[in-house]
């Protein structure tokens, strides 16, 4: 599971790899395009003459470098292999595992590399963090995605969301009916939240559902905070970072995290269950960008391009997230009817943090998450 915690093991053999058998350094912002333009500071594909061009100089490429995409989060599994196939462009898929800071990190320490990624797929707060880092491109779809989703150069454009949930083996816990009934002695030992809110988007969210539950709102996390300090003593929060083989082994048996994520293991756990409180919803984006230093410019953007095509929304919607385009497609006729059915329905309001509230959540879990639960 995408845990978007920080893997400082992960990073350690990554330092080490690249100082023992430093990969080549590439050529700053690929070929000229059509237009003149470096592939690098193509802001469409008309500067490449339209898509065909910009295929031919993806392929040219021959390659892709994502990051932090595991093949059981949102279909990325599916959808890599269908790039692979449409285009012929091998996808270089490495730490799978990452955390969003991991991301930005990995491409830091790797600028001019070869092996730095080309794009990222990342947490809020992360993303507006980093805005420096990315490349403004504007898909051919971009009109279709609405206002609230997007920046208005395209330096950066959500592309899948879902709701908060709790994931639960109602074959080892009793079953679920609000975020309360994880402080009963049954779940002692048991709690687990995808990631440390201080750098995970799935761990910041499931801390903020929590706090609604407990009197808190999108500008006061704290009680969110104190509920995990109350699940802490009380020995049921779990210090593990869920995955699908954790949650299969029973070692997470209940899984704070996002309904896609917990839905996709009812497909491996028939007794696994999804809970999504419907009085505190809180719903989240994640945010595509291309790295402004991609060593594979051009495939980076074709991949923007298909990620935001009908054919890339119904893959993630197949993948039990809510594609950015969704509403536009249903309008049209063109989200798939099967994949839509699978999509949570919430009535009344959702909460999706502002980037401020976000910010002013994160510096407050900064300084008070470890003390909680440490």
């Amino acid at each position: 599971m995408k845990s978007r915690l920080a893997a400082v093991t992960a990073a350690a053999l990554l330092l080490v790899g690249s100082a023992a058998c430093a990969p080549p350094e590439k050529e700053s912002g690929g070929e000229q395009t059509q237009s003149g333009v470096k592939a690098g500071e193509a802001t469409s594909a008309q500067d490449f003459g339209g898509m065909d061009g910009l295929i031919e100089a993806a392929k040219k490429e021959g390659e892709l470098n994502v990051i932090a995409l595991p093949p059981d989060w949102a279909n990325y599994g599916n959808i890599i292999k269908t790039f692979e196939d449409k285009y012929g462009i091998k996808v270089n898929s490495a730490q799978p595992n990452a955390s969003s800071q991991e991301e930005i990190n990995a491409a830091t320490q790797q600028k001019g590399k070869s092996t730095a990624p080309d794009v990222f797929d990342l947490g809020q707060s992360v993303a507006l963090a980093n805005t420096s880092m990315f490349a403004p491109y504007r898909v051919a779809t971009f009109d279709d995605i609405p206002a609230a989703f997007k920046d208005r150069e395209g330096t950066w454009v959500n592309d899948y969301g879902g709701y908060m949930s709790i994931g639960y083996d109602s074959a080892k816990v009793p079953e679920v009916t609000s975020v309360d009934d994880l402080l009963k002695p049954e779940f002692r030992g048991k709690v687990a939240l995808n990631g440390d809110p201080t750098q995970a988007g799935a761990a910041y969210s499931g801390v903020l559902m929590v706090a609604l539950s407990q009197g808190g709102s999108v500008d006061d996390i704290a009680p969110g905070v104190e509920f995990f300090r109350k699940l802490n003593q009380a020995g049921n929060f779990l210090p593990v970072d869920p995955t699908p083989a954790t949650i299969e082994s029973g070692q997470t048996p209940v899984v704070i995290d996002w309904n896609y994520l917990n839905a996709a293991q009812s497909q491996k756990l028939p007794s696994w269950r999804v809970f999504v409180p419907p009085e505190y919803p809180v719903a989240g984006y994640y945010y595509q960008a291309i790295n402004k230093d991609a060593p594979h410019p051009a495939a980076a953007r074709l991949w923007q391009e298909f990620l935001f095509s009908d054919e890339g929304q119904n893959l993630f919607a197949a993948g039990g997230v809510r594609p950015a385009r969704a509403d536009n497609m249903m309008t049209d006729g063109t989200l798939d009817q099967a994949a839509a059915a699978t999509l949570p329905v919430i009535d009344g309001p959702v909460t999706v943090p502002s980037p401020d509230q976000t910010e002013k959540a994160t510096a407050y879990l900064a300084e008070h998450w470890a003390g909680a639960v440490g």
